[in-house]
């Protein structure tokens, strides 16, 4: 070997072109590194369309099934009962029309009353807060239901034959909708209030 390849101190130069990529010069680092970001961007570009498309589809399920909602609510609290006048009273006392139910109703007709009414407040718990953004919240969503519910019975009571205000009808719909929303209204809500990049904007860990 040549003594002249040797520098000064008798160590050999490094070679010219180790350590580089193959187009003009650039690192191998960073060219690994630009196509790794850029997938990273693509990825993060479906991601973002895919909850643009989720956020969508609830939203439009959701329409329909309050206008599904709407049309058998009015069926089943506005429609006459010519057969119950007389057999029907207001009640604005806590508790009592249950009391009746369980003293004197069958366990069958206490059931469908109880359970009826309950049912009917679940759609609140889960509709309202994904339809209405200011109704997001348990607290909220059980005051609108409430709010709701007592001007039903109020147009019952004194526009619909054969039917009565109660107010316990409204404390066990008001109990429905906080059944559906522990149960599925916040996710709900949560899946149509989440912006598409939230979770890489926050960083990881948080």
């Amino acid at each position: 070997m040549d003594a002249g390849e040797y520098g000064e101190y008798g160590k050999r130069p490094r070679d010219e072109g180790v350590g580089e990529g193959l187009t003009g010069g650039e690192p191998v680092g960073a060219a690994v590194g630009g196509g790794a970001g850029a997938a990273q961007a693509s990825v993060a570009r479906r991601e973002a369309w895919m909850a643009i498309a989720v956020r969508w589809l609830v939203l439009i399920a959701a329409f329909l099934a309050a206008v599904v909602f709407a049309a058998a609510l009015a069926r089943v609290t506005l429609v006459a009962v010519p057969g119950a006048v007389g057999q029907v009273h207001s009640n604005v006392r806590p508790g009592d029309s249950l009391r009746h139910y369980l003293l004197h109703a069958t366990t069958f007709d206490a059931g469908r009353q109880v359970g009826g009414n309950v049912l009917l407040g679940v759609p609140f718990g889960l509709l309202l807060p994904v339809l209405w953004p200011k109704a997001r919240g348990l607290f909220r969503v059980l005051l609108r239901t409430a709010a709701v519910m007592v001007l039903v019975e109020l147009v019952q009571g004194a526009l619909i034959t054969g039917r009565a205000f109660d107010i316990d009808d409204v404390l066990l719909n008001t109990t429905g909708a906080l059944v559906g929303y522990l149960l599925l209204g916040r996710r709900l809500a949560g899946t149509v209030q989440r912006r598409p990049g939230r979770r890489g904007a926050d960083g990881p860990g948080r």
